[in-house]
């Protein structure tokens, strides 16, 4: 079962994170990007695919300049109902920090094969280390490409690469999108102050 290991991470009791339980949305297929304050910041990516979300924390956030390829370690699957999770996880908790949505949307392969259902297309690109896609978010728009560090000695590592095209830029700062109210910029702000 794809979500144990998210589960045996989590105090269900404690923390307001949906549990673990295959579910996949209707229609086409959805993506979110979470900005999570744990103990760094970063920006969790993730693809609905196979009844669950597949998950990568990405450091230094998405770019739509495609010469920033930014590393993306692959961690546990995450439970489709993820995708609309926003909030705080409690101190003594895995993740703990504040979590808000960053950007949400559709996505679909970009090499469509006639009959073939978009989530088998994209599983199999996944077991092949190779993932082309195309997102349509409010933020992340065009092709990008998730491809797998073959040489690895630690972790799951990819890069998160955009493909130039009409939604390409030459500079990008994930930071410099966030929201001007955003939740997990204050808690950042909150817990700067108290080390003062």
């Amino acid at each position: 079962m794809p979500l144990e290991e998210y589960n045996k991470k989590r105090d269900f009791e404690q923390t307001a994170e949906p549990k673990g339980k295959t579910a996949g949305g209707k229609g086409k297929l959805k993506f979110v990007v979470q900005r999570h304050a744990a103990s760094r910041l970063h920006y969790d990516f993730r693809l609905e695919m196979d009844g669950v979300l597949k998950s990568w924390a990405v450091p230094k956030g998405p770019s739509l300049n495609p010469e920033d390829k930014r590393l993306a370690m692959m961690v546990e699957d995450h439970p489709y109902a993820y995708r609309t999770f926003e909030g705080t996880i409690p101190e003594g908790n895995y993740g703990a920090g504040e979590v808000e949505i960053w950007d949400e949307g559709t996505y679909e392969p970009l090499d469509k094969v006639k009959g073939k259902k978009d989530d088998i297309l994209m599983k199999a690109e996944l077991h092949q280390g190779s993932l082309k896609f195309i997102l349509h978010g409010k933020k992340l728009k065009g092709e990008f490409a998730l491809v797998k560090i073959k040489s690895s000695e630690s972790g799951d590592p990819w890069l998160l690469i955009k493909h130039r095209d009409e939604f390409a830029t030459d500079h990008y700062d994930a930071e410099e999108n966030t929201d001007p109210d955003s939740k997990v910029t204050a808690y950042l702000a909150s817990k700067k102050k108290a080390k003062k």
